[in-house]
């Protein structure tokens, strides 16, 4: 059987780190809300960054390396990677991702990815089996600052939940307006590949769909049934944790989504809905969950101010 991956990795006594990669950025096409997105070079560019961003889970490939090599087969039955994005990053820049490793006795340990010059782009955990500790991601839910007058989520309530949607990975298959691509085409420039994501020749005698296309699966059919937020407006990534819970996911085989509002919270500059996404198989069994802070630009919708003033009798701080 072919080994998972050829990845370059340094092991030093603390850690596992993997090389330099520039990851490619696939969404400069995306659309929602019939608008360009955060992806777009000149949406990015209105809104203060310098460029189309590199969508957040495209990074968690890097870290899968290193989680296999710690935990081998398991990692991709119920592996999970909890992460809070600190900084955007533009293709053509260089990254590296380090996972510390475990304390004895324990399946949980910290992640990071840096940029050359020093720039942590994120941190959290990974971790496999059941959770004896809280994730990253579960620690900063247990500390938000619960979101005040809200504006663009005003109608989004805590435990609204969509329907049951069903979805499916195929090599060729467009993944729609959000994912303007095939997984064949991501496979053609993924930053670690692997023989188990493209043929049989692996502990499942299935191609498996690698953790940052999970992300594409996960939200495919999202618009289908939106939040009632109010747009257009242009959001971002700001917290993703992807768990297998009975892995790995194939491709080509139909799963069931649904998700719910877990908690709403805000900052100076964003509103934020986190959902909680569970994904069962034909046997109705949950096989992933995926924890996800879609958080969105107050600037980036026009009449924002208006209408704050509107519903709070004051000016928006």
């Amino acid at each position: 059987m072919a080994n998972a991956f050829d990845t370059e990795i340094t092991e030093t006594a603390e850690a596992l780190i993997g090389p330099w990669r520039r990851p490619r950025q696939m969404l400069q096409a995306q659309t929602y809300d019939a608008h360009a997105s955060i992806h777009d070079d000149a949406t990015a560019q209105k809104l203060g960054f310098k460029g189309g961003t590199i969508e957040g889970p495209t990074h968690f490939s890097q870290f899968v390396p290193l989680g296999e090599r710690l935990w081998g087969r398991v990692w991709f039955e119920t592996g999970c990677l909890s992460a809070h994005y600190r900084s955007v990053c533009y293709e053509g820049e260089e990254v590296q991702a380090v996972l510390s490793k475990p304390l004895p006795a324990t399946s949980q340990c910290q992640i990071q990815m840096v940029k050359r010059d020093g720039t942590e782009v994120l941190r959290g955990t990974a971790s496999v089996g059941e959770p004896h500790a809280a994730t990253a991601l579960e620690a900063r839910l247990g500390e938000l600052k619960p979101l005040a007058d809200p504006v663009i989520l005003r109608d989004v309530k805590v435990a609204q939940t969509s329907k049951r949607q069903s979805v499916r990975m195929a090599f060729d298959q467009n993944m729609g307006d959000l994912y303007p691509f095939s997984l064949r085409q991501k496979l053609a420039v993924i930053t670690e590949n692997s023989p188990y994501y493209s043929s049989a020749d692996n502990p499942w005698r299935r191609p498996i769909i690698p953790m940052e296309m999970l992300s594409v699966l996960f939200q495919y059919r999202s618009k289908d049934d939106p939040l009632p937020a109010k747009g257009p407006a242009v959001g971002l990534f700001v917290d993703q944790e992807i768990r297998l819970v009975k892995g790995p996911l194939f491709v080509d085989e139909e799963y069931e989504i649904e998700r719910e509002v877990v908690a709403l919270s805000g900052s100076r500059r964003t509103e934020s809905a986190w959902a909680k996404t569970r994904v069962f198989d034909k046997a109705n069994a949950l096989v992933a969950t995926m924890l996800l802070n879609m958080a969105t630009l107050k600037d980036s919708y026009a009449p924002y101010g208006e209408e704050y003033r509107q519903l709070y009798g004051k000016a928006s701080p």
